[in-house]
């Protein structure tokens, strides 16, 4: 990957002009790369990584694994597109295996999670089956390793 995009990626809020230094160049060249790659789609936005867990106490995830039959001229596209609309999804992935697509999905408890696969996901036209994931503690995240400064007690004898 280009260096300027790894350093991007590692940091969104670092300044052009930092940048420029850090890559021996002008602080106008790195302005104008950057510009193209919005203008490409390379570059489709800037987020931040953030903690959900302590962000919201109510804060549920889960991965969907997904069986579907592609339509005939569109393959995965036509139904990739669709399960994207909904507002509870994160991020949708064609995948190899024995799954087609995997979902990443949010909701406020597993309940939630567990309606919106059974009354949204499971009756659209395409899917076959369904096996979700809950998961339970993020380590790492987009590269950034979510650190966990509870105190576990597991370890503590009596």
């Amino acid at each position: 990957m280009d260096r300027l995009l790894t350093l991007l990626q590692q940091n969104a809020r670092i300044s052009t002009k930092q940048l420029a230094v850090m890559l021996e160049t002008t602080e106008q060249e790195v302005i104008e790369q950057i510009e193209k790659y919005e203008a490409d789609g390379i570059i489709k936005g800037y987020t931040a990584v953030i903690n959900r867990e302590k962000a919201d106490k109510n804060y549920v995830a889960a991965i969907i694994e997904l069986k579907v039959t592609p339509k005939t001229d569109f393959g995965f596209d036509e139904i990739a597109k669709k399960i994207t609309e909904y507002d509870e999804v994160e991020s949708v992935y064609l995948m190899s295996g024995g799954y087609d697509l995997a979902v990443i999905v949010t909701g406020q408890n597993f309940k939630d999670i567990a309606m919106f696969v059974a009354k949204r996901l499971s009756l659209l036209d395409s899917v076959v089956s369904t096996a979700t994931h809950f998961l339970l503690t993020r380590y790492k995240d987009r590269g950034i390793i979510m650190s966990n400064e509870e105190k576990d007690e597991r370890s503590i004898l009596f």
